[in-house]
């Protein structure tokens, strides 16, 4: 069963009941990073383990996401900043109880790299938010790994 989930804005990363922050350093330089997460969407399926499919949609304003698991989601783009800011609205998922997703990925210079923070705001029924609280360690592996891939990727990309 899909689910319409809220309209919210870029405001309710800061305001999600339920918020997960992870962080990460990469050797790869903030342009080429925001590259990847903004530009070549299809790519995630290429750095990110858990994405199995990614596609633009409307010129890129919306993104079809699909999981390993079964997990869909329709997206659509809240900010697209280079190379600071990729944030996106969940709109459309088969999640149940869930009603409110955001995901913000800042980036910022770090020596010759970058810093990698990945916001993971949500809300929803109390099962769904003790879930996604229960599930912090599994995001945070997930996190992890699609940052060190995606870093390996770039910097292979570049030597």
């Amino acid at each position: 069963m899909v689910h319409l989930l809220r309209e919210v804005g870029l405001d309710f990363v800061g305001a999600a009941p339920v918020r997960h922050v992870f962080a990460r350093e990469t050797t790869a330089p903030p342009d080429a990073v925001y590259t990847a997460l903004a530009e070549d969407v299809p790519g995630w399926t290429r750095w990110f383990a858990a994405v199995t499919l990614a596609r633009p949609l409307d010129g890129g304003a919306r993104r079809e996401i699909r999981l390993k698991g079964g997990t869909r989601f329709e997206e659509t783009v809240l900010a697209a900043e280079r190379p600071e800011v990729y944030a996106y609205r969940v709109d459309l998922t088969n999640v149940p109880g869930s009603r409110t997703i955001v995901e913000e990925w800042r980036l910022s210079p770090s020596g010759t790299g970058t810093r990698v923070q990945w916001t993971f705001a949500v809300d929803g029924t109390a099962p769904f938010r003790t879930a996604v609280r229960l599930g912090r360690a599994g995001l945070a592996r997930s996190f992890r790994g699609a940052v060190v891939s995606l870093d390996r990727r770039l910097t292979s990309a570049a030597s």
